[in-house]
């Protein structure tokens, strides 16, 4: 690889035959005009451009490609007249594995990546229109090859021009396996620029076969989801790939029943709203969670279980952030990643400000003090994106209210029913019944979802028909949010879901799981009281109702330790929540001074989305219905059904 910078023909470069040849080679185009010297001038092919040789079969350099480095609209791909040869040349003769790529460009991003060096041969076409004579006559005349692979650009031109170059090369030779490699970018560049190169193993292990059934195809990863007790998720082992598996009815059911597989128990709808969260690091518009719950309760656990589902090379994880650290990273570095938190109690203001710049819009810009190349300081902008979804654990609440209000807030289940779950899991993970092979490959396949999600623009028809309740804290906020949870949802289902000009279209079935998955972060923003002290505060009222009682009568109720139970004592005193009697040194005594009802908060609540949802329905089939009868209105009466006809007649009447 070269680089044409348009001076070769120049001052002491200058050279009347050299000149003579790159005329004859198209190097030069003579334009019959006198340059500003007097002297003749020529254009020049391919200037300001990446130059890649293109060999014949004896591994000659017959022809050039320059591919441009600057921004303009103008044409940015040059060839010599009469092209020939092959980038990055004839493949080997004993080639069993052939990648095709779209680009040359994608091509030499490809054989950088030493482990495809050394066991494929990866060759460039010239575009989705390029897979030329030339080509397919080297790829016949590898007796050895077994396989090709391509790796085109992941956008309608690439995937047409994939199908037809694959049922081209199928009745050329009827035995060689034909597959596709998933991008999930758009092309080979943009995936090795948001990934690191250790992806394109595990999408080269993945890509898709595309004319043997998948089933057949990938009974492999059907032996990594056999033998499972549970029935629903027997079902989804069942199925065998991906792409199957995002194409199947009550697809998050399933999804949740294997994130419990993974390891994750109880937490059902928390659980959940946690993965959706995090895969949105994919969209433009990304998620952000906050996980609220006491001391030992599990908050990190269940966020660093979430992370490890998804693909560990776009996942950062930090136990603390210092103040200036997310300004100094590099302008893309952290685009299209997921960021965990482990512990938000150990920022402090100035990195928790830089964290709700990058929530609130995607950029950190700074202005700082660099030096210039004899050493004098200057001032400079320094710009860092930051495209992530986030995940962070917190044992407060109201402390990162600013913060909170842009995210989702998911209360931990401290509840002895939970309790008990865990321990269980953990005795009989201790004691070898459950199998920790099994685990893992359940995580290995939901990162394999992962990577086959595609981004994807959402429309959403029936964004004005349901609206949130009018207590609820920042309503504008979190209408968004609640907005963007179905849009997420609407995207997990791409492989079930109509797609109108570009578009996927969002169905009565995303709104639906959306209410029920966010209802309890739904109920977060309505309640006064963060979600912990919420569950603190029930096990009182349950306990005392109108008696007066003692903070160590408090602790063998609640299970609370001194510190933390005093910070939550405190805490209902200063809400009015509980009147405290007496003095210090004799002993403090607590009494319910205010006792809401949350059960019928949260009655009400549910109603109110249960009645918006029956009206969409109805509203949804009465539209159906008026379409079908205008249909059929303008179908001749001859060809209309007995039963139509008289429908048709009883609405004209």
């Amino acid at each position: 690889m070269g680089f044409n910078s348009g001076q070769f023909h120049h001052g002491e470069r200058k050279d009347e035959e050299l000149i003579k040849k790159s005329l004859e080679a198209g190097l030069l185009i003579d334009k019959g005009i006198l340059g500003r010297t007097g002297e003749k001038a020529f254009g020049i092919f391919a200037n300001k451009c990446l130059i890649f040789p293109l060999r014949n079969q004896q591994n000659e350099i017959v022809s050039f490609y320059g591919r441009s480095i600057l921004e303009s609209k103008e044409a940015k791909d040059f060839y010599l007249k009469n092209r020939r040869g092959i980038y990055p040349g004839y493949p080997n003769p004993k080639t069993r594995k052939l990648i095709l790529t779209e680009a040359i460009i994608d091509c030499a991003s490809l054989l950088q990546i030493l482990q495809i060096k050394e066991n494929y041969s990866p060759i460039s076409c010239f575009g989705t229109n390029g897979l030329n004579e030339e080509i397919l006559n080297s790829s016949k005349s590898l007796e050895d090859l077994e396989e090709i692979i391509f790796c085109f650009d992941n956008d309608d031109a690439g995937k047409s021009a994939v199908k037809k170059y694959a049922e081209l090369l199928k009745i050329e030779n009827g035995k060689l396996k034909i597959t596709s490699v998933e991008l999930p970018n758009n092309d080979i560049n943009e995936t090795l620029q948001l990934h690191t190169e250790e992806i394109f193993a595990e999408l080269l292990q993945n890509r898709r076969d595309i004319f043997l059934s998948v089933e057949k195809n990938k009974s492999d990863e059907v032996e990594n989801l056999s033998n499972s007790t549970n029935k629903s998720v027997s079902s989804v082992q069942s199925v065998g790939n991906t792409i199957d598996f995002l194409s199947q009815k009550d697809l998050l059911k399933s999804l949740n029943q294997l994130i419990e597989k993974a390891g994750i128990i109880g937490e059902e709808n928390s659980r959940l709203l946690l993965f959706l969260i995090t895969i949105s690091y994919l969209n433009r518009s990304p998620m952000h969670g906050i996980v609220q719950g006491s001391s030992g309760s599990g908050k990190t656990h269940i966020i660093s279980r979430i992370a490890d589902l998804m693909p560990q090379e776009d996942v950062l994880r930090f136990t603390r952030i210092t103040e200036s650290s997310l300004y100094n990273w590099g302008e893309f570095d952290l685009f299209q990643k997921i960021i965990i938190i482990e512990d938000l109690d150990g920022l402090k203001e100035d990195a928790l400000y830089a964290l709700r710049e990058f929530i609130s819009n995607q950029v950190l810009r700074s202005s700082v003090t660099i030096k210039d190349k004899k050493g004098n300081n200057k001032s400079s902008h320094k710009i860092v994106k930051g495209q992530f979804s986030s995940l962070s654990a917190t044992t407060k609440g109201e402390t990162y209210e600013d913060n909170m209000n842009r995210s989702f807030i998911i209360a931990i289940n401290e509840s002895e029913e939970q309790t008990e779950k865990i321990i269980a899991y953990q005795n009989r993970r201790n004691a070898g019944i459950i199998n920790r092979d099994e685990e893992q490959k359940a995580i290995n396949f939901i990162q394999k979802l992962v990577r086959n999600l595609k981004h994807y623009e959402v429309v959403n028809p029936y964004a004005t028909q349901i609206q949130l309740p009018n207590n609820v804290k920042n309503k504008r906020r979190l209408n968004e949010m609640f907005q963007s949870i179905i849009k997420q949802i609407t995207i997990l289902h791409q492989y079930q879901r109509e797609i109108k000009n570009g578009f996927l279209v969002t169905e009565i079935e995303d709104i639906e799981n959306a209410v029920e998955i966010l209802f309890e972060s739904i109920l977060l923003k309505i309640d006064e009281l963060d979600g912990s002290l919420r569950q603190f505060f029930e096990k009182l009222k349950k306990a005392f109702k109108d008696e007066h009682f003692n903070r160590f009568e408090a602790m063998e109720v609640t299970g609370f330790k001194k510190t933390q139970l005093q910070f939550y004592l405190n805490d209902l005193v200063r809400l009015e929540y509980l009147k405290q009697i007496g003095f210090a040194n004799k002993g403090f005594k607590y009494k319910i001074s205010y006792s809401d009802n949350i059960l019928r908060v949260r009655k009400d609540l549910k109603e109110a989305f249960e009645k918006q949802l029956q009206e969409l329905k109805k509203q949804n089939l009465k539209t159906s219905y008026d379409q079908n009868i205008e249909h059929q209105r303008t179908l001749p009466s001859t060809r209309r059904k007995p039963n139509e006809r008289q429908i048709l007649a009883k609405t004209d009447e």
